[in-house]
Formats: C-alpha cells, structure tokens, sequence
C-alpha cells in the first residue's frame, strides 16, 4: 500500500482532534466503572465497538488483508486490549487529571522506539516540546503529591504508568499500522480483536449481568472510542510518530475540565502551571519543520 502524502500541520489537528474524542470517551468510561466494574464495562463496550466497525467496514471492504498486515492488526489489539483494561481500572482509582498526567510518559517512550523501530528522527524542536511538556507534568504530579487521594491510589497509579508503557508501543505500532491500512480496516480488526478476546475470558470470570440502564453511554462511549482510531489513523499515515506523539499533551486540559465538571475533582494551582507547560509544547511541537519520509518496509 502506497503512503498517503505527508501533510504534518493538518495530521497533528487531526490528532488534536483524536485525543480530545478519546478524552471524552475516557470520563464516559470512568462513570461505567464507577456503575458497574471495569469487566462488564469492557465487555459490553468491546460487543458495542465490534458491532459498529462492522456495519462499517464489511460492507466497503476491499481484498482481505495479507497475512503480514493482519499479524500486525492482531497484535496491536491485544497491546490496545491490555493497555484499556490497565487504564480503565486506574482511572476508577485516581482523579483523571492525575490519571492523564500519568500516561505522559508514553510519547516521550514512543520517541525513542519510532527511532529504533521506524528509522525516524527526532527534530531538536520535537524534543524540547517533549521536555517542557513533560516538566509541566512534573508541576503536576508534585501538586498531587502533596494531597491525600484516598485508598487505592498506589495501585491505581501503577496500572495507569503500566498501562502508559503499553500506549508507548502502541503509538509506534499505529504508525506502521496506518502506512499499511485504512482507518475502518484498522477499527474493524482492533475492535473485532479486542471483543474475541474479552468475550473468551468469559468463562474465567465467572460471566457478566446484562446492562440495561447503561446502554446509552456504552454505545457512546464505542462510537467515540471508533471515532477516535479513525482519527488517530487518518492522521498517523500522513505524519510521523515521534511529530504527533505530543498531541498527547493536551489530553490532560480534557481531563481536568472532564474531572472537575463530572466528578467534582478540582483542579489546583499545580495543575494549571503544569497545563500552561504543556500547551506550550504542544505549540512549539505543531511548528517543527516537516522531516523527510523515511523508508517503512511494506507489509506483504
């Protein structure tokens, strides 16, 4: 599959957009962990998202996938899979601001491993983005440090930056992934993987009660969770990872507002020193200096 052509200013809004989708979807979830745990939740929402992606793609589908590329979708839902599950029960357990700043860590992993894996290079712009982002994080986490959060918050901050090591990976993985695919065969195969894997632990969980009053927001939150790989695809194949890594960033201006507005988790002077940093990097990051393409080994 031939590379759709490099257009870095209108990838890096895309991904804004993505992250700002996902980051909605993410207090929608964070309310139907609270309701009904983070196994149902999953389950259903994984029944919902398979659903959708294939009324989608099925119907427009070109040739099946080869072998290589389906390898690839398979294993990038179950990195995605895993990643949910360690976020989503973290997020119960800490503040989404808390929880998001947390995850910051990824893109600054993600860098690093585009270098090894992909053969791209990080621009001197990129990198000081990352790093004033990153220390208006460190504002953040510092603020946080100092307040009494509750039980739980040990274990849930250990699956959240469990859950960040995994989106790290799978930031580089979208990027091959989206040069080799297009964004529904994408959320069809990622969807698809993540329902046959919940749905097939099933039996070792002991089963799930039918979520009647939760409907509505199960259903939201599987079309924003579609809306935000279309996206995220969309703008991975005409950018590249290490440049749109630090959209990121902005996922915490989402969860703060998201926090204070839906769960009444109010936001300190900390957090918003820190958000100043991180919108600063997003800004400097969204200047760099296109890079040329490098050569990605196609997928046959």
């Amino acid at each position: 599959m031939t590379a759709p052509r490099q257009h870095p200013v209108l990838a890096f809004a895309v991904a804004l957009a993505a992250v700002g989708v996902l980051s909605v979807m993410d207090a929608v979830m964070k309310g139907l962990v609270l309701a009904i745990g983070l196994y149902a939740t999953s389950v259903w929402r994984a029944l919902a998202g398979v659903i959708l992606s294939s009324a989608l793609y099925l119907p427009r589908r070109g040739p099946w996938p080869t072998p290589n590329v389906i390898r690839l979708h398979v294993a990038r839902g179950a990195v995605v899979t895993v990643m949910g599950l360690l976020f989503f029960f973290g997020l119960g357990r800490i503040p989404m601001a808390q929880a998001i700043a947390l995850t910051f860590i990824a893109p600054l992993i993600a860098l690093f491993l585009a270098v090894f894996t992909l053969g791209e290079r990080i621009g001197r712009r990129t990198v000081a983005a990352s790093l004033t982002a990153f220390a208006g994080v460190l504002v953040i986490v510092a603020g946080q440090a100092s307040t009494s959060l509750g039980e739980g918050v040990l274990v849930g901050t250990a699956a959240i930056l469990a859950s960040a090591v995994c989106y790290a990976v799978n930031i580089v993985m979208m990027r091959r992934q989206s040069l080799a695919a297009k964004p529904l065969e994408i959320g069809f195969f990622q969807n698809g993987t993540i329902a046959l894997l919940m749905f097939a632990s099933l039996p070792f969980m002991g089963g799930v009660e039918w979520p009647t009053a939760e409907w509505p927001a199960i259903l939201a939150a599987a079309v924003m969770s579609f809306a935000g790989v279309l996206l995220f695809a969309f703008a991975y194949a005409r950018g590249e990872a290490g440049y749109l890594a630090v959209t990121e960033y902005s996922g915490f201006l989402w969860a703060a507002a998201l926090g204070w507005l839906v769960f009444a988790e109010p936001v300190s002077p900390y957090t918003l020193a820190g958000a100043v940093l991180i919108v600063g990097g997003c800004i400097v990051a969204a200047r760099e200096k296109p890079r040329p393409e490098p050569e990605i080994e196609a997928l046959a």
